[in-house]
């Protein structure tokens, strides 16, 4: 970086640049269109950063953020209390509640089993979730990621709820809509034939 540049600018560019999925050039961008733009504007972008963590608390029950514990879908009486959909992260929550198909609860884990990161049992909410894990609970459904960290991590719950009195599923894995099929990796297309369902 062009030590040219004032050092609040530099900075703002080293702070960006520590973002996930900015990098450098765009931290550079970033910094100097926030340098061109009005006060009226830079305000209330600096106030929501600065506000960010007083007015959210994670969720007692299903770890999710929201601004009141229990969240608003674990406290919505219209969910299905008997199943819990397993979960890495946060936005993993807004993209199935999206689709609007799943009326269960949630459990989101904060992440996923990674030994070379140094993440194991103990980072993760794991002894949270087999703790909901009751005779009043039907079914586990894990929707971890389909890399190796999320199957691993799905590994690991599905060994542990084993002896349990829930149904532990795994979400189905298959072929994107638009994808051509000769593009396809065998397991994606191995897994596409396995959750095949009726049409």
């Amino acid at each position: 970086m062009s030590n040219f540049l004032p050092k609040s600018i530099r900075t703002l560019i080293e702070e960006l640049s520590k973002l996930p999925g900015i990098g450098p050039k765009s931290a550079q961008r970033m910094a100097i269109y926030l340098l061109h733009s009005p006060d009226s504007r830079l305000k209330p972008l600096g106030e929501s950063i600065l506000n960010l963590k007083k007015n959210v608390v994670f969720c007692g029950e299903c770890w999710n953020v929201a601004e009141m514990d229990p969240c608003p879908l674990c406290s919505d009486e219209r969910r299905d209390k008997s199943m819990i959909c397993v979960v890495e992260e946060v936005l993993d929550v807004v993209a199935l509640e999206k689709t609007g198909d799943f009326k269960g609860l949630y459990h989101v884990l904060h992440g996923a089993l990674s030994p070379v990161d140094g993440i194991g049992p103990d980072q993760l909410k794991l002894e949270e979730l087999f703790a909901r894990v009751s005779p009043g609970i039907d079914e586990v459904i894990l929707a971890t990621n389909p890399s190796l960290e999320g199957e691993a991590t799905a590994l690991y719950i599905q060994k542990h709820l084993q002896n349990s009195s829930a149904r532990v599923t795994r979400i189905a894995r298959g072929l994107p809509v638009g994808g051509d099929l000769e593009y396809a990796d065998e397991v994606t297309l191995s897994r596409a034939l396995k959750g095949r369902s009726e049409f």
